[in-house]
């Protein structure tokens, strides 16, 4: 039976918001040094922005948890998605100027900005100026975008696809799927991982430990029991890493309750068999259409991804 669920006020936030650049596994709540305009500017392009290159499908973001130069596909350009997340950047009240993937142009909008990124010529856009050179190495491509990947009809073919430009490259990257997990049990959807290698990674969201906090902050028909066992299917298969996101809540944090819950299923599904090489702890720093969601404190982050540490057993970093 699940504790009810209390929220704690924030007592205390700074008018300065911690960048999502900065990471700690420590538990550190210490705030990084104000930076002068310059590294500000780059900050705020860390964090936020993603260029897209002229494309329809496929853009290049520098990601804090990817430690570098994300390529994006935009595998739901519609904004489909079955959760409703507080905290979520996409606004779903404008019409998208593309409705749905289509795989043989993303094909050719990816081999171009694999080339961009190979050649360096990526430091010529605008965004990218001003980034140290080590922020401009290809850490992975990423199944993503404005709505919920695995709701992509045409999932299979478009990870075939990238695969086999891949195989054709000569040169091998990452491949991860950034998902919610409600959908990692479609057949669709398993069809299309079988492309994936053991080097490939499924981020997968967790961002509540009872159903009434779920409902609060993801607002999803699809039960939190559902996302738990399509987590521990997939974790039991290949290495799963965790994505929490917590947000502030009418200036409210999690309770501590709630996030007792949180690692309790964090520990639970590790005993089960699931493989779960890092939990990311972070908190919303985009611009959201929801005015009610703000920025949680490193230092309520920190003892968050300390809890998971010493109740689950897994290794935690705040982003």
């Amino acid at each position: 039976m699940e504790a009810k669920l209390s929220m704690s006020p924030i007592k205390h936030q700074t008018g300065r918001e911690q960048p999502e650049s900065a990471t700690t596994s420590g538990g550190s709540s210490m705030e990084p040094a104000m930076p002068d305009k310059k590294e500000k500017r780059f900050q705020t392009a860390f964090g936020c922005s993603r260029e897209g290159l002229g494309n329809r499908f496929v853009y290049v973001v520098i990601s804090p948890r990817a430690r570098g130069l994300s390529i994006g596909i935009n595998m739901n350009p519609g904004k489909d998605c079955n959760f409703d997340c507080a905290y979520c950047e996409v606004n779903r009240c404008q019409r998208s100027s593309e409705e749905s993937l289509d795989v043989d142009i993303m094909c050719v909008e990816l081999q171009k900005t694999l080339e961009l990124v190979r050649s360096g010529t990526i430091h010529q856009q605008s965004l990218f100026r001003i980034a140290p050179p080590g922020l401009l190495k290809l850490r992975h491509v990423a199944l993503s975008g404005d709505g919920e990947p695995t709701l992509c009809p045409n999932f299979s073919k478009a990870v075939q696809t990238v695969a086999h430009i891949r195989a054709r490259s000569g040169s091998f990257f990452k491949m991860v799927l950034i998902t919610n997990a409600s959908g990692l049990d479609s057949p669709e959807v398993q069809n299309g991982l079988r492309y994936f290698t053991r080097d490939d990674e499924i981020w997968a969201k967790l961002d509540a430990g009872s159903q009434e906090y779920y409902e609060k902050v993801n607002q999803s028909k699809v039960p939190l029991e559902k996302v738990l066992a399509n987590i521990l299917f997939q974790a039991r298969q290949r290495p799963l890493i965790i994505q929490s996101l917590f947000p502030a809540i009418n200036g409210q944090a999690p309770s501590p309750v709630e996030i007792a819950q949180y690692a309790e299923r964090l520990k639970e599904l590790k005993t089960a068999g699931a493989c779960i090489p890092l939990v990311q702890i972070y908190s919303a720093t985009r611009p959201t259409p929801h005015s009610e969601c703000g920025h949680l404190p490193l230092k309520i982050l920190s003892g968050i991804a300390q809890t998971v540490r010493e109740t689950a057993g897994l290794r935690a970093e705040v982003f």
